[in-house]
């Protein structure tokens, strides 16, 4: 984990998205967090958690916007990289690695170096299910 990446405390990360201490503690038991976010430092109180911010937002967000449809037994599986029987798609980024089932995907988009766009959605969703 690199040193110098911004970091939030427990209570400012419930306080921003108004969850609680038991969910997010549900949440690492199933494996939506990883253990190794949460990063304990010692304070002039005692110890406080503390998570790397980008890493951690991103996956409370994806997981906040998805609980309705998506159980988090099946999101921690996508999160661990077990591939869903309908195909998927892995991204790994410098931020972690996230598995995607094309119905799922919403927009694909490349951004070559002279600026042009290009829209890949229906191409990658093809790929996906074997239909090139």
């Amino acid at each position: 984990m690199d040193e110098k990446q911004a970091l939030i405390s427990k209570k400012a990360l419930l306080a921003r998205y108004g969850i609680s201490y038991g969910s997010l503690y549900r949440w690492k038991r199933k494996g939506l967090i990883p253990d190794e976010w949460f990063i304990r430092k010692a304070t002039v109180t005692g110890q406080e958690t503390y998570f790397p911010e980008e890493l951690i937002c991103e996956r409370v967000e994806r997981i906040l916007g998805t609980k309705d449809e998506v159980l988090l037994d099946e999101l921690a599986a996508q999160l661990s990289g077990e591939i869903p029987n309908n195909g998927a798609v892995t991204v790994e980024t410098a931020y972690g690695t996230h598995t995607y089932r094309p119905s799922d995907i919403r927009s694909v988009t490349l951004t070559c170096a002279d600026g042009t766009t290009k829209d890949v959605t229906e191409q990658i969703k093809k790929m996906i299910q074997g239909r090139n």
